[in-house]
Formats: structure tokens, sequence, C-alpha cells
């Protein structure tokens, strides 16, 4: 099981003095149970990426493909097939409170389920696990989303994606405008949700420390093209390809580079207690 993105270009405004091609021949094949980063500066081609694997946009040319089913073809020998094909990939937008519109936690986060046509009682079995993947207490859910905190509305805005119980989990920034507390549970929740539920994550994201913190696998977008893909620490350790991106590594590698410049031995890729062991080190 995959999702496999096959030669695949994209362009706007496409055949008109506007047009601009996004990405250009892109091949990535994302596994099941993967977490995996995409990065590149602004205009890279994240975001078209992730409306592509999310079946919101068509390619210009090349094929995207989940678990086997070419996403916006369909047959009469399965369409049954192709029509459940889009449910596989949850899709969390920037700011994804911004998606809430119902008077109650539990009626928004039940609106996706009840759309795919689901028994209310599945709906309700839907909404109770996904709050509780998110840690909202089953107490908020008569409450309005809008009298929520800010982290809370974002949880709200992810266990309605959770609700739907899609197959790959696809996140465009989802710590951003967060304070340090708030990004740090949210990042806990997706670590949690691909170790035990085996979710597979692909996360779009500018800060270099969550995708050092979270990810398995980076995959590095410049001009619309894949420049390079591999272990966080690999990557951010190619300085070739960091400049290409128009990226810089993460503080924790900055640092451990400069531990090492002045005689230290520094791990390929320390966490941060294990790198505050290595400046304890140093001043003895």
């Amino acid at each position: 099981m995959s999702i496999e993105i096959d030669s695949v270009s994209y362009t706007y405004m496409e055949n008109t003095p506007l047009s601009h091609t996004a990405l250009h021949d892109v091949s990535l094949v994302i596994n099941e149970g993967e977490f995996t980063a995409i990065a590149g500066e602004t205009g890279a081609g994240k975001s078209t990426l992730m409306q592509l694997i999310g079946g919101l946009i068509q390619p210009t040319s090349g094929t995207v493909s989940v678990d086997g089913v070419l996403l916006g073809k369909r047959t009469q020998k399965n369409d049954m097939k192709d029509r459940s094909a889009p449910f596989r990939v949850g899709m969390v937008f920037q700011y994804p409170e911004h998606q809430l519109f119902e008077e109650t936690v539990y009626e928004d986060i039940a609106f996706g389920p009840r759309n795919q046509g689901l028994p209310e009682a599945e709906v309700e079995q839907r909404v109770q696990e996904s709050m509780a993947l998110v840690h909202l207490p089953q107490v908020y859910r008569d409450r309005s989303p809008f009298a929520l905190s800010g982290g809370e509305r974002r949880r709200t805005a992810i266990a309605g994606v959770l609700a739907l119980a899609p197959r790959y989990l696809v996140l465009d920034e989802p710590a951003a405008g967060l304070d340090p507390r708030g990004r740090e549970e949210l990042l806990s929740m997706l670590s949690i949700l691909h170790r035990e539920r085996n979710m597979s994550i692909v996360l779009v994201s500018h800060s270099m420390e969550d995708i050092l913190r979270s990810v398995e696998r980076l995959i590095l977008l410049a001009n619309g093209r894949v420049i390079g893909e591999g272990a966080p620490c690999d990557i951010f350790r190619n300085t070739e390809l960091l400049e290409q991106a128009s990226l810089t590594p993460p503080h924790l590698l900055r640092l451990g580079k400069q531990i090492e410049e002045i005689g230290y031995p520094v791990g390929r890729c320390n966490t941060v207690r294990e790198m505050a062991d290595v400046i304890l080190r140093t001043q003895k």
C-alpha cells in the first residue's frame, strides 16, 4: 500500500499568458506506515504537491495513485473503489481551525463520517475515538468550537479529519501560530498516531526543528523539483543540498557542528538531552 506519484507536472493557468509550472516531472513513493516530511522554500511546490496527493487538483501530466487507485480516474467496473480513494487521504490545511463551522464540537467532527453515509452509531464511535486521539475531553462535545482555545480548536479540526478514518494524514504547517506548549502537544500527538496507530503521515513544514524531532524521511523540493530525499540527519548534513533548497539546518545540528570544530566528538544526530550532556562534558 502506498501513494505513488509518477512523472507528475502541474501548471497553473495553463495555456494563458499567466501560466506557471509549479512542479516538474516529480516521481515519489510514500509507503504505508511512513512518517515523511516535505520541505522547501516558499514557492518550491510543497502545497501543490500536497493538493495533488489529496486529489484536490489533477496533474497536468503524470499520475497520482493511492493504494493502486488512480485519483480522478473512474470506470464503471471499479467506481466504488475509486470513490473510496479520496477518503484514504486526510487533509489538514494550515490554520485548520478555520475549517470549523458547526454549532458544537460533536457536530463538527461528525460532519465527515455522516457524509460518508455511515450509520449514526458508527458516527458516534468515530467521534469518540477521534476526540480521544487528539486528547479532547468528551465533556467538550456539546461546546461551541469557537469557545475553545486556539490549540483546542486546532485539535477539533484535526479530529474531524481523523473521524474519516484516513490511511494517510497530510498536514500543511500544522504547528503554525501555536505557542511552544501547543506545538509540543501537537507534534507529540502526531508521533503517537504514527507509532501506535501505524498511520502514514506526510508533514509539510518550514520548521527544520519539527522535522528533525518527528519524521523518518525528508523530501526536499526546490523550484518544483525533488532534489533530495533520505533520513533527516543525512539531509541536514548535506550543505550543498540545503543551499540548493535555500534552507538552514536545525539549531541543534548547527550547535553540534560548532562543538565538533573545537575538538569534542558529537553524535551524528543528537537529541536535546544528548546535546546537553555533550555541552556539560565540554565544561569539565
